[in-house]
């Protein structure tokens, strides 16, 4: 006991500036949010907020809008995340081929997308979709291939501006998945692969039945980061649609902000992001509880 309390108080200098920066960034507005989420929030005059209870849940629960934030925000989540992985899988396959020649060059190429600024990207997807003939994807679409006989108002329609939102959020994610297995890739035994094929197994077998199983604690890892950043996409709603048309594309995030700091109602804001945090530990648990107790054993 005396061995392990001199061991804490030695490298307690070392983890409380950690420890500090935990409890005022994260644990603190953590509470602090759960707090108000009970109560009519009066920013400027809190002493003045009135205790309300569950209400702003309850009315959160009924709000035909949140359903369709819930919404918008459950297939955003279906769509980006399975299109990152898959498609960074099959990045990371390729670009890690001995026979492929460029292969840093191609990384960087991939991967660029996701060291850009997410603002700069959501502005350029919104230029790309503009409405108009002027658009560069309908004058692609109209004037140069003729495939529609007309321009599409991609960002005045529900799903082709959701469409939009679900690209350029793939489009942004598959060099981060990339990396990652690509890391991972580098610790498979070439071994194995050796021993398939001697045994004959060759492309989509070796890949189905060593890669991927191999890659499962990975998998695991890079699903929960993008379910969790699924649900907390928020710039690209907000710069390139911004909740419209109509309030129709609004993800829980960006509702969650219109009422924070345009209407100032911060009690129901605050429900609003408990039950959206509730809802991301219920769905990254239950990854973890199926899949995080997986490990690569040779």
């Amino acid at each position: 006991m005396r061995r392990a309390i001199r061991q804490y108080v030695q490298v307690a200098p070392y983890l409380s500036l950690g420890v500090l920066l935990t409890i005022v960034f994260v644990l603190y507005p953590l509470v602090k949010g759960i707090y108000i989420s009970f109560f009519e929030y009066k920013v400027l005059a809190p002493e003045a907020s009135l205790f309300v209870g569950f209400d702003n849940y309850v009315r959160a629960i009924q709000d035909p809008k949140v359903l369709i934030a819930l919404r918008n925000t459950v297939l955003f989540a279906l769509v980006t995340v399975p299109g990152q992985w898959l498609l960074g899988v099959i990045v990371a396959m390729m670009v890690n081929m001995r026979t492929i020649r460029f292969r840093l060059f191609f990384r960087f190429v991939y991967y660029l997308p996701v060291i850009s600024s997410w603002i700069v990207v959501s502005y350029l997807f919104k230029f790309l979709f503009t409405d108009s003939a002027s658009g560069m994807v309908n004058y692609l679409l109209v004037d140069l291939l003729h495939v529609l006989p007309a321009p599409i108002n991609w960002l005045q329609n529900t799903w082709t501006a959701n469409l939009v939102v679900w690209l350029v959020s793939i489009w942004k994610g598959v060099g981060w998945v990339m990396i990652m297995y690509l890391a991972a890739l580098q610790s498979v035994p070439k071994s194995l692969y050796e021993a398939a094929s001697i045994d004959g197994a060759k492309g989509v077998r070796t890949f189905l039945h060593i890669t991927l199983p191999l890659m499962r604690p990975m998998t695991t890892y890079v699903l929960i980061n993008l379910i969790i950043g699924s649900f907390q996409a928020f710039i690209q709603v907000f710069l390139i649609t911004e909740g419209g048309p109509m309030d129709s594309t609004h993800l829980l995030s960006t509702y969650m902000f219109r009422h924070a700091f345009q209407f100032f109602d911060f009690g129901y804001a605050s429900a609003i992001s408990v039950m959206m945090g509730l809802l991301i530990f219920v769905m990254t648990y239950s990854q973890q509880r199926t899949f995080g107790k997986d490990r690569i054993e040779y």
